[in-house]
């Protein structure tokens, strides 16, 4: 078990750690007490709220402001592509065509 692993390392002084599922993630007391897991509507499950991991960063003065949930796979593309690499509207079309994005 990892309980069993856990004693032999700490006994050895090896530095190490439970690895915890999700479920076990969010019920650590530490997790809920720094609001590491917060709920937004998201694309992937229809619109309806998910659990996320929140920012790690806490600064006492300002509080993290969670406005987007986060992007599907190939959500900016072609804003990047367009944006950083200056593709135009008839290269993003050819490259959609060879389906390359």
């Amino acid at each position: 078990t990892s309980t069993y692993w856990l004693e032999k390392l700490e006994e050895n002084q090896i530095s190490c750690g439970p690895i915890h599922n999700i479920d076990q993630v969010f019920a650590d007391p530490q997790v809920t007490a720094r609001d590491m897991q917060i709920t937004m509507d998201h694309p992937a499950a229809g619109g309806k709220p998910v659990s996320l991991i929140g920012s790690p960063a806490k600064l006492s003065a300002t509080k993290v402001s969670y406005r987007h949930a986060p992007p599907m796979l190939g959500q900016h593309t072609e804003e990047v592509l367009e944006e950083v690499l200056g593709l135009d509207a008839a290269e993003l079309h050819r490259l959609h065509q060879k389906n390359v994005i």
